[in-house]
């Protein structure tokens, strides 16, 4: 976890991620989306909305929100990125979705934020909601702490 790697390579397979399922669910991954998903692969911190329209915006020419939530929506939606929900702000994904659920190790120290795919967890969460009788609609587990590199520091 938080190991040192190369941004430009996430940004480079992220896109390529995004370009292949827009290919397999025969939507488009518009100019606009495109740049969306590259400031929010440009580290492993989440990133705000409004922090996202500002560093679209120019002084030429000045980004609508509704364009952003848009492509939020559309990212989102097909799961190649994810809400942080604490922090209203969102992360890259390059995991394969199955299901509706997210979880996430947020390191308070330096905002890292690193995607847990663990199949126990999910087998687990699974089993607890069919013995409460209860059917989830999205599954989202944000665990708070502090990362190895912050511990060690």
């Amino acid at each position: 976890m938080w190991e040192k790697h190369s941004h430009k390579k996430c940004i480079q397979d992220a896109l390529g991620h995004a370009e292949k399922i827009c290919l397999e669910r025969k939507c488009k991954l518009t100019l606009i989306r495109k740049k969306v998903l590259q400031l929010i692969w440009k580290s492993h911190k989440p990133i705000k909305a409004y922090d996202l329209l500002a560093q679209l915006s120019s002084a030429d020419f000045i980004e609508k929100p509704p364009t952003v939530y848009r492509a939020l929506q559309f990212l989102s939606g097909n799961q190649l990125i994810h809400r942080i929900e604490s922090q209203n702000a969102y992360i890259g994904c390059n995991v394969n979705h199955e299901g509706l659920d997210s979880k996430f190790f947020i390191c308070d120290e330096c905002n890292e934020v690193e995607e847990l795919t663990e199949p126990n967890v999910n087998k687990t969460l699974t089993e607890v909601s069919k013995k409460l009788g209860f059917t989830p609609s999205l599954v989202n587990v944000e665990i708070h702490g502090t990362c190895a590199q912050c511990t060690q520091q």
